[in-house]
């Protein structure tokens, strides 16, 4: 009996130890939360005073926070573009937002190629839930054609201007609601059942929330105690695409709070399954705080130390939180100030993977900062944006500079305002007149990023 009992704890033993080796060398999962219309300071980790967000602080305090990480763009479906395919705006088909009717917007190209794609061929189980935006239902730029296995949410970022919808897509599937389910929860439910679903291999998990975008609503077990707070705002009334929010502000705090409980309970599902070691959280948001349905971004500091909101290239518009949690992997509250943008997330998700990386990109792995081998970190030459609303302008950051170059479909020799934002942080002391060689490095980052394309180019410019 004795022998037999030995025998079988040896076997179980070695069971036990194949299937640790097995999980050590299997790729971690990847989970890429964004938000939506969130600033750099929305979240307590990042200085927010009037609500706090400690699941989303817990992501911070266990794992790394950076200070120096930028947008895609400064509205959403070019931001949503760059991170997808690892290039900045200079470079991607999908510069701005564009619509097509009756449902969704213009497709990216056919020929780009996503990090899901590239996820999927590396043998990853791919979902995204939230907001697409990327492609039309059916289109080359549909979800389910770029990589991900499934899909849920809204299609349309027009449709996604209520949390109320009276339909979403569930794959290539229109099913109808209500009007009365709060949309968030639907995704998060979804997201929540495709990790637990697919626990038992790699997967890439993308969540592109909605809040707090356009429509301040919410629940109204969420914004009552902020009513509370805040009286004073009571007589306010918020609209937006036919929506009408009493209390606007108080809605908005309810928002974040109820983003934040779904962080939560993903972070307590990963625990339940025990893979929580084995998976690398991220958390972002698309671009700067907006102003629209009654939110008033000033009263609640949203961009924190930096001016300017969403369709700004100042800091305010396109700096953003990123936060990235990988227990026993990334050194619990760190900070790092590498300069970075949503165009890393495709080669970084690469190297995690164990993926091929594409050569074509603008994007830098951020691996190397994540596990602290500070001296492999490559550095961006330069970080580039180009938006053709609000008169047509571009930006670029080299170091500590920051060049804005504005009005860019009435005059081609616009002046380029250059800012220190180490010392100056906010924009606000133009230093270009004093450096006319950092003036000329930016015009040599302007003609290299940009590619020509007839579909986006600025007017003054040609193409």
């Amino acid at each position: 009996m004795c022998r037999f009992l030995c025998r079988t704890a040896l076997l179980v033993g070695a069971a036990l130890a194949m299937a640790s080796q097995a999980a050590a060398e299997r790729p971690p999962n990847i989970i890429y939360i964004m938000a939506d219309d969130a600033g750099y300071g929305d979240f307590s980790c990042y200085g927010q005073e009037k609500f706090s967000t400690p699941h989303i602080d817990r992501l911070a305090a266990e794992g790394m926070r950076f200070t120096q990480h930028y947008s895609g763009s400064t509205v959403c479906a070019p931001t949503r573009c760059s991170l997808m395919v690892g290039r900045h705006t200079g470079r991607i088909s999908v510069r701005g937002n564009r619509e097509h009717q009756p449902v969704g917007q213009m497709p990216m190209d056919a020929e780009e190629t996503t990090v899901a794609e590239r996820l999927q061929q590396a043998g990853y189980a791919t979902g995204a839930f939230g907001k697409w935006g990327l492609g039309y239902p059916g289109s080359h730029g549909d979800p389910l054609n770029k990589g991900f296995d499934v899909f849920f949410g809204y299609n349309c970022q027009r449709n996604a201007h209520t949390y109320y919808p009276t339909w979403l897509y569930d794959n290539a599937e229109r099913i109808e609601l209500d009007g009365q389910t709060y949309s968030h929860d639907l995704i998060m439910e979804r997201a929540l059942r495709f990790i637990r679903e697919n626990r038992d291999r790699p997967f890439f998990c993308y969540l592109p929330v909605t809040i707090p975008h356009a429509a301040m609503q919410v629940p109204d077990e969420y914004a009552a105690p902020f009513r509370e707070k805040w009286p004073q705002f009571n007589d306010r009334i918020g609209r937006y695409a036919g929506t009408r929010v009493t209390n606007p502000i108080a809605a908005f705090a309810g928002m974040m709070v109820k983003m934040d409980e779904g962080v939560g309970e993903l972070l307590a599902l990963l625990e339940e399954l025990g893979i929580d070691e084995h998976t690398v959280v991220m958390f972002t948001s698309d671009n700067g705080p907006h102003r629209e349905g009654g939110h008033q971004p000033d009263f609640f500091n949203s961009n924190g130390p930096f001016s300017g909101y969403k369709r700004d290239l100042t800091d305010g518009g396109i700096r953003m939180p990123f936060l990235v949690r990988w227990p026993g992997r990334i050194e619990a509250g760190a900070v790092s100030h590498h300069i970075s943008a949503h165009w890393d997330f495709l080669p970084t998700a690469c190297d995690l993977a164990g993926a091929t990386t594409p050569d074509d990109l603008d994007g830098i792995s951020m691996l190397p900062t994540l596990l602290g081998r500070l001296d492999q970190q490559k550095q961006h030459d330069y970080l580039y944006w180009e938006f053709y609303e609000r008169g047509g302008k571009r930006a670029v950051r080299l170091g500590k500079w920051k060049a804005i170059q504005r009005n860019l479909h009435k005059d081609a020799d616009s002046p380029i305002l250059l800012y220190d934002v180490e010392a100056d942080p906010a924009e606000q002391h133009d230093l270009a007149a004093d450096h006319p060689e950092v003036i000329a490095q930016v015009r040599a980052a302007f003609a290299e990023a940009h590619e020509p394309t007839d579909t986006w180019h600025f007017r003054a410019l040609g193409r």
